[in-house]
């Protein structure tokens, strides 16, 4: 049985793997819904950010979560929406080296990015 993953990765601009990741998840542009598959990547899709007013720092777990994704990698988080992914079972790595959308997602496909922890979480709202 193969196993799957659908990483969510902050996008500026349009989805897709050599696209620039956003430095915070709420206020990208997009997601780019990267599918990796055996630790392979498989295929991207792109599920659009409504504006950070919209549900505010929240909207995004449940915008994800309906699109079936399991996993998000970000450089920053604020505790509330960390919570709220972990609550979803949407597991959330850590990443601020990677600047492409692609290399951020080959570092967790190859199970090298760690789990966020709350002390990597944002103190503060952005």
């Amino acid at each position: 049985m193969s196993e799957t993953m659908k990483l969510a990765v902050p996008t500026m601009g349009q989805a897709g793997l050599e696209s620039q990741r956003a430095g915070h998840f709420g206020h990208c542009d997009c997601f780019t819904v990267v599918e990796i598959v055996d630790g392979e990547i498989a295929g991207t899709t792109e599920v659009a950010n409504p504006p950070h007013e919209e549900g505010g720092c929240l909207r995004p777990v449940g915008l994800l979560a309906d699109a079936g994704v399991n996993a998000i990698v970000a450089a920053g988080m604020g505790m509330r929406p960390l919570m709220g992914f972990n609550q979803a079972g949407i597991t959330v790595y850590f990443d601020n080296q990677h600047p492409l959308v692609g290399d951020a997602a080959k570092l967790v496909a190859a199970g090298d990015a760690p789990v966020m922890s709350a002390d990597q979480a944002c103190n503060y709202h952005h």
